[in-house]
């Protein structure tokens, strides 16, 4: 197996330790996206990897874990959304993790403690993913060992509406986790940044989504390395297949273009079925939140093509770990930068 990149001990951080990496770097869980080839390249170049498995079967979940396992020996997590996911689904994927003994688990959305306490119970380590001050105190108190803190400046789905300037800062003030800084963080001079807000590691979607690894279709990587922070948009028009009033940030294209400057108040219950794409047989729907992985086929273009702001500073298409190489060494560049004349 490759070997990680070389610890830089001047930042490394006690989250590091508590996750078992050995740099400040996470993969965000991306669902289709973060599967496990990519996972597990950032885990061997000493990130720490988190599996996307939202609303996916038990059955591929055990698949994806085993296949994690099979490429590497380093600790990682699964990520699902409890709060998006129908109980019964919910309950059977949890199930296949804790048969699998997965060493963590990461949520997203509203914080649902009962999921929380469960993973916890199985010896899980919690991570949580939230979006505002009072879901990162709620899931501090249902039991989170880790709070992933988004801003809005995130790619995918969007839990609040505050920058992570602010959001992380204030998380980081008020709660007494671990902070990871999520939105807009995809260079070494932002994990810097994400340090002076209070956080110990950044999460990193867009910038990982852009690899080699990343289970996202060409064309995807192709729209992010060519979009800048403006061509991304905050809309919830891709609605199907979630609760209401569920935005997210993608690159704009002509589903987005063509609702203007309306780019809210889109419910699921009144959009048009139509299907536009397939996913290994199955039919994608036009406004579904579905992204086009390795595997879709159709019309690529119409479909929510996620990417953060920070899509501005992906300008190449390397592997897993020389990303995580150049945040490393650019962040040394940074460090020094601030401590010079």
């Amino acid at each position: 197996m490759p070997n990680s990149q070389p610890a830089h001990q001047n930042l490394r951080t006690p989250v590091c330790d508590l996750l078992g990496c050995d740099n400040p770097i996470l993969l965000a869980g991306m669902g289709g996206v973060a599967r496990s080839e990519l996972v597990a390249a950032v885990a061997n170049a000493g990130g720490y990897g988190i599996l996307g498995m939202v609303r996916e079967s038990p059955d591929l979940i055990a698949q994806e874990i085993d296949a994690v396992r099979a490429r590497t020996t380093k600790p990682f997590a699964v990520n699902l959304i409890p709060a998006a996911t129908d109980p019964a689904l919910l309950d059977a994927e949890l199930n296949a993790c804790f048969a699998k003994k997965v060493p963590a688990m990461c949520f997203f959305w509203h914080p649902v403690p009962e999921a929380i306490q469960r993973a916890k119970a199985a010896g899980c380590l919690v991570l949580h993913q939230v979006g505002s001050l009072q879901a990162a105190l709620e899931a501090e108190a249902a039991g989170a060992d880790v709070l992933i803190v988004q801003g809005v400046e995130a790619g995918g789905h969007v839990h609040g509406t505050a920058a992570a300037l602010i959001l992380v800062e204030q998380v980081a003030r008020a709660s007494n986790l671990p902070i990871v800084a999520s939105g807009g963080f995809a260079t070494g001079a932002s994990l810097i940044a994400a340090r002076a807000l209070g956080a110990q590691a950044i999460h990193c979607g867009t910038a990982f989504l852009a690899t080699e690894e990343s289970f996202a279709h060409d064309d995807h990587k192709a729209r992010v390395l060519a979009a800048s922070a403006e061509d991304t948009v905050y809309t919830d028009v891709f609605a199907l297949n979630w609760p209401a009033n569920s935005p997210v940030r993608v690159i704009r294209n002509s589903v987005t273009d063509a609702i203007g400057h309306t780019l809210t108040g889109h419910h699921p219950d009144t959009l048009p079925h139509e299907i536009i794409a397939h996913e290994d047989g199955r039919p994608l729907l036009r406004y579904s939140t579905d992204s086009p992985l390795r595997i879709t086929t159709g019309d690529l273009e119409a479909m929510p093509n996620y990417a953060g702001q920070s899509a501005a500073l992906i300008t190449t298409l390397p592997t897993a770990a020389a990303r995580i190489a150049t945040i490393l060494s650019e962040a040394q560049t940074a460090l020094a930068r601030l401590t010079s004349p």
